[in-house]
C-alpha cells in the first residue's frame, strides 16, 4: 500500500504538516499561556503598590478592618480585573478564614495564603496549576487580614481552546494542501520515473529501439537523458552482436567443413548440417561422443583434458568417407571448458592423391616401355653388323610406334594441361556431324577389323550442322571407340548412333564386350582413374581419356555419361547442343 513513490510523498507531506502545525500550536499556546501569568502579575503588582498597601494597613487598624479593606477593595476592582473568573477576597491574617469577598466560594489554602499568613506575600502559583492567585498580608493596629485574588484561569482555557480549535483547522487545511502539494509534486517527480520504468521494462523486452522523452533538466531528466544514451549504446551493441551472430550462423550453417560443439559429458551441443552430412547423423538430444568419434581413437577424457592452446588431429574412415578430425577445448578460464571439434572430407584429397601417385606409376611404366623397347632395339642395330634389310626395317617400324605411344601420352598429358588452365586453342565452326562421324568410322574400322570387331554406323539419312571444333569433338568420337575396340572381345560388335531433336544432338557408342562394373561408373571421368589396371596396363592408356573427353563435351555445354553391365557391354552417350554449343 505504502510501496509507491506517491503513497510515501503523501505519508510524509502530510505527517510533516501535522508536526509543524502542532509545534506551532503548541509554541503558541505555551507563550499565550507565559504572557497571561505574566500579565496576572504585572498587573497585581501595579495594583498593590506601596501607597495602596499603606491605605489598606491603615483600613484595617478599626473594629471593621475586614469591611474597610473590602469597601477599598472593590474601587480597584477594574483595575484588578474582577469578574466572573477572578475574584477577591479578606481572609483572617491567622486562620485563613474568609471575611469578606466576591463571591461565595470559599478558597482553598494555597500555599499563596500560607505564605501570606507566614508575613509575606505569596504568589506561588505552578504553571501547571489550574488556577492563578497572590495573596498579600495586611497589618493594622492589631488586626492581621490577607487580601487573597484568586484567577480560575477559565479565560486562559478559552484562549486556548480556541487556539487549539485554530490550529486542528490548521491541520485539517495543512493535509488537505499537503496531500495536493505532494500529488502535484509527486506527479512531478513519478510520472517521468513511471516513464523511465516503462521505457526499462520495454527494453529489457527487447524493445532498444525505445528512447524516453526528457522534459527537465534536473536530476530526473539526467536519469533520463543517461537511459537514451545506454539505450542507443545497448541497441548498437546489440546489432552488432547480433551481425556477427547472424554472419557465424550462415558460417556454421553453410560451410563445407563439419563443426561439433560438446559438453565435457560428451553431449552435443550444437552441429551443423555438414557435420550431419558427413557423420550420417542428425542431432537430438541423445547424440554423444562416441556416436560420432568412436572410430576416431581419440577418447572423450583425452579430448576434454586438452590444453587450451592445444588440439588433437586424427585421420580416420566413417561410410566410405576419409574425415580428418580437429579437437580443441574452449571457454571461460576456470570455469568448466567444452570441447570443439572441426572436421574435414578429405576423401577426394586422398582419391586424388592415390590417383596421382597412380598416375606416376602409370606414366613412368607407359614412358619406361616404349623408352626401353626404343633402346633395345636401337642398341640391337648399332650392335649387329648381319642384319638383313628386312629385319632393321622392322625394328625401326618398332621404334616408330613406340614413339607414336609416347607421343601419344605426353599429347593426352598436354591437351588435359591447357584444358585445366583454359589455354586450349579452340577451333570453332560450322561443320558437318555426319561427315565427321563417317571419317571417325571409316578410319577407326582398320583398327576394328584388325581386332575381328564389326563397327557400324547407324544415323539418319542426314544430319544437321552442329557449331563447335571439329577436331575435338572428333578425338572425343575416336577416343570412345578405340575404347570400345581395346575392352571387346575378338567378334564383338560396335555400333555408332546419331539422332537429333531440334536443339540437340544424342550420340551413342554401343558395345559388347566386358563392360564396367556399376562401383567404378562413378569414377570413370575422373583423371587417372582405370578400371582394371593390369587390364589397361596390358592394352596402353594412361586412364586420362574419358577425363580429357568430358571437358571437351562440356565445353561445348553438353554432357556425357556411361551405362554398362559387366560381361554385357557398355553404352557411353554425348549429349551436345546444334546451336552455340561452345563457351566463350
Amino acid at each position: 500500500m505504502f510501496s509507491s513513490l506517491h503513497s510515501k510523498l503523501t505519508i510524509v507531506m502530510t505527517v510533516l504538516t501535522i508536526v509543524v502545525v502542532l509545534i506551532v500550536g503548541s509554541f503558541i499556546i505555551n507563550n499565550t499561556t507565559n504572557f497571561y501569568i505574566d500579565d496576572f502579575r504585572e498587573q497585581m503588582y501595579s495594583v498593590f503598590s506601596e501607597d495602596l498597601i499603606l491605605q489598606l494597613r491603615g483600613e484595617a487598624e478599626g473594629e471593621d478592618g475586614a469591611e474597610h479593606l473590602y469597601q477599598t477593595l472593590s474601587a480597584y476592582s477594574t483595575a484588578l480585573g474582577i469578574d466572573a473568573n477572578r475574584n477577591f477576597y479578606i481572609l483572617d491574617g491567622k486562620s485563613g478564614n474568609v471575611l469578606a469577598g466576591t463571591s461565595d466560594d470559599a478558597p482553598e489554602l494555597t500555599a499563596s495564603v500560607i505564605a501570606a499568613m507566614a508575613g509575606k506575600v505569596g504568589q506561588e502559583t505552578r504553571l501547571t496549576d489550574a488556577f492563578l492567585d497572590v495573596a498579600v498580608p495586611i497589618s493594622g493596629g492589631e488586626n492581621s487580614y490577607i487580601v487573597y485574588l484568586k484567577d480560575t484561569k477559565q479565560e486562559l482555557q478559552n484562549i486556548n481552546q480556541t487556539i487549539i480549535l485554530i490550529i486542528i483547522q490548521a491541520v485539517v487545511f495543512g493535509i488537505i494542501i499537503s496531500v495536493l502539494l505532494s500529488l502535484l509534486l509527486s506527479k512531478t517527480m513519478t510520472v517521468p520515473i513511471e516513464k523511465l520504468t516503462a521505457g526499462v521494462g520495454k527494453v529489457a523486452a527487447g524493445d532498444l529501439s525505445l528512447r524516453v522523452d526528457v522534459h527537465s533538466r534536473d536530476e530526473i531528466g539526467k536519469l533520463t537523458d543517461a537511459f537514451n544514451n545506454m539505450a542507443g549504446v545497448l541497441e548498437d551493441s546489440v546489432n552488432r552482436l547480433e551481425s556477427e551472430r547472424d554472419r557465424l550462423d550462415t558460417m556454421f550453417s553453410h560451410m563445407a567443413d563439419g563443426v561439433i560443439s560438446m559438453s565435457q559429458s560428451g553431449d552435443i551441443l550444437s552441429i551443423n548440417p555438414a557435420a550431419e552430412r558427413l557423420l550420417g547423423v542428425k542431432q537430438g538430444p541423445g547424440l554423444k561422443y562416441s556416436d560420432l568419434f568412436g572410430e576416431s581413437g581419440i577418447s572423450l577424457e583425452e579430448a576434454a583434458s586438452l590444453d587450451p592452446s592445444k588440439f588433437l588431429e586424427r585421420t580416420f574412415s566413417l561410410s566410405g568417407r576419409t574425415l580428418h578430425l580437429y579437437l580443441a577445448t574452449y571457454g571461460h578460464t576456470g570455469g568448466e571448458r567444452d570441447i570443439m571439434a572441426v572436421l574435414h572430407d578429405i576423401t577426394d584429397q586422398d582419391r586424388l592423391e592415390k590417383a596421382r601417385r597412380e598416375f606416376v606409376s602409370n606414366v613412368s611404366h607407359e614412358l619406361r616401355t616404349p623408352l626401353s623397347n626404343i633402346k633395345g632395339y636401337a642398341e640391337t642395330l648399332v650392335d649387329a653388323t648381319d642384319i638383313d634389310d628386312e629385319t632393321r626395317g622392322n625394328f625401326l617400324g618398332v621404334i616408330l610406334s613406340e614413339t607414336d605411344r609416347m607421343t601419344r601420352i605426353v599429347k593426352d598429358l598436354l591437351t588435359l594441361s591447357r584444358l585445366d588452365y583454359n589455354k586450349m586453342d579452340w577451333q570453332i565452326s560450322r561443320f558437318s556431324i555426319q561427315r565427321s562421324l563417317e571419317n571417325v568410322c571409316t578410319a577407326m574400322s582398320l583398327s576394328a577389323s584388325n581386332s575381328g570387331h564389326e563397327l557400324t554406323l547407324d544415323i539418319p539419312v542426314s544430319l544437321p550442322e552442329l557449331t563447335g571444333d571439329r577436331e575435338r569433338i572428333e578425338q572425343v568420337i575416336v577416343n570412345i571407340i578405340s575404347n570400345s575396340i581395346k575392352y571387346t572381345p575378338a567378334g564383338g560388335r560396335i555400333v555408332v548412333r546419331a539422332v537429333t531433336d531440334v536443339t540437340k544432338l544424342n550420340l551413342t557408342v554401343t558395345d559388347n564386350g566386358i563392360g564396367i562394373p556399376a562401383e567404378d561408373i562413378p569414377r570413370l571421368f575422373d583423371r587417372f582413374y582405370r578400371v582394371d589396371k593390369a587390364r589397361t596396363r596390358a592394352s596402353g592408356g594412361t586412364g586420362l581419356g574419358l577425363a580429357i573427353a568430358r571437358e571437351i563435351v562440356e565445353h561445348h555445354r553438353g554432357s556425357i555419361s556411361v551405362a554398362s553391365e559387366v560381361d554385357k557391354g557398355t553404352t557411353v552417350s554425348i549429349v551436345l547442343p546444334l546451336e552455340d554449343s561452345h563457351e566463350g
